[in-house]
């Protein structure tokens, strides 16, 4: 297994086993896994991501495709969008929910939010910058 498929599964067990709770890097911060299907493969997958809550809406969260300021989309990002509806697991919680891709001023805003809560997020676009745009999807309740 890869040090990155590890570290995902060790975060996810202890999420599970903790009410939606871990620690290290992601203590403290809204964590959710979002669950996808691989386009070519078809195999499952759980991704643990950090989210944003709406401000009002409680059955909408947004997550972040910074795959940690690397030049390329991550796996599950491009899997979402192919899809276009997922199941999360979100605190004790686990549900449907489709998957909008935000563009332009609307994407721009949610970023910069997600940006200001956690200054690293600032860091990915500096990293990304000229290269993409890290794409933000609205998770909704189905």
């Amino acid at each position: 297994m890869s040090e990155a498929l590890d570290r995902n599964a060790k975060t996810i067990a202890e999420f599970r086993a903790n009410e939606g709770r871990v620690g290290g890097v992601f203590e403290g911060a809204p964590l959710v896994l979002v669950h996808h299907r691989g386009r070519k493969s078809g195999q499952e997958h759980v991704s643990p991501t950090m989210y944003l809550p709406h401000d009002t809406e409680p059955d909408i969260v947004y997550v972040f495709a910074t795959k940690g300021g690397a030049p390329t989309n991550p796996d599950w990002y491009r899997n979402l969008t192919a899809a276009g509806e997922s199941t999360i697991e979100r605190g004790t919680a686990t549900y449907q929910v489709t998957v909008r891709e935000l563009i332009g001023a609307e994407r721009d805003r949610i970023y910069a939010e997600q940006a200001r809560r956690y200054p690293g997020f600032a860091e990915y676009a500096r990293q990304t910058a000229g290269i993409r745009i890290i794409p933000v999807l609205e998770l909704r309740r189905a």
